[in-house]
């Protein structure tokens, strides 16, 4: 059985910058926390969007649980596959004059006004899980935090019960001191499930609050090197196994 859950081969994709986004080689693995410096808003969602089959590849292979995203044509098939990852990204649309409960409860059922007693219960138990103050579940969302608003969608993408999380730059809006405690709630549910998680942000020092690994991409190359909290460098070649 492949253990190997997302991997990109050899990828070349052109956006419309400078170059295209290169990635030599990747291998995100069960329970894998890393971290990818080197993204800017613009190519981290062309790497959410080639991981989960949206877009493919101009050369090389994208593969997700050992199917190349190429290969698969059936709409069917694609949403199976889209429904294995959790993305946390501002991209995320919640509604502002909805509740977080709401905002979480949609992801299961359009019909959120009221939601229903079994609804509410699923989603109030996932906005727990995913580190939301019980108190203002049902407060409006507008005037939210930053981490606030990542925590619902966060709880959002568990209803689906994935098997990779996608965090597109965490730090984003966030109010002095509010990464840790993000980071925690992070953790804490990737690994209470047991699942993937792969931050993406614009550089190390963005990173290293979301993972204990972390990778800057060598956009010339599409080489990823190793940046350790302590600031050691090594480059890495051939296979790259996220997580260990």
């Amino acid at each position: 059985m492949n253990d190997v859950l997302v991997e990109f081969e050899a990828v070349s994709k052109a956006y419309g910058g400078l170059r295209p986004l290169r990635l030599r080689r990747l291998a995100i693995e069960p329970g894998a926390v890393v971290a990818l410096a080197g993204f800017d808003a613009v190519t981290a969602e062309v790497f959410v969007n080639l991981a989960t089959g949206a877009t493919l590849p101009d050369a090389g292979t994208v593969s997700v649980m050992g199917r190349a995203t190429a290969s698969i044509t059936d709409s069917d098939e694609w949403l199976s596959t889209v429904d294995r990852f959790g993305i946390i990204s501002e991209r995320v649309v919640l509604l502002e004059q909805f509740s977080p409960l709401q905002n979480i409860a949609m992801a299961m059922t359009l019909e959120v006004e009221p939601v229903a007693p079994e609804v509410r219960e699923q989603a109030a138990a996932l906005a727990r899980e995913a580190g939301l103050e019980t108190a203002s579940l049902d407060q409006p969302l507008g005037s939210s935090t930053a981490a606030r608003r990542h925590r619902v969608r966060l709880a959002r993408a568990m209803s689906a019960s994935p098997a990779v999380l996608l965090v597109e730059h965490p730090l984003a809006g966030l109010a002095p001191g509010e990464a840790e405690g993000l980071s925690t709630d992070l953790r804490r549910v990737a690994g209470a499930r047991g699942i993937a998680m792969v931050v993406l942000a614009a550089d190390a020092a963005a990173a290293e609050p979301f993972a204990d690994r972390v990778l800057r991409l060598d956009g010339a190359t599409g080489e990823l090197i190793a940046t350790h909290a302590r600031g050691l460098l090594g480059k890495l070649t051939g296979w790259m196994k996220a997580g260990r």
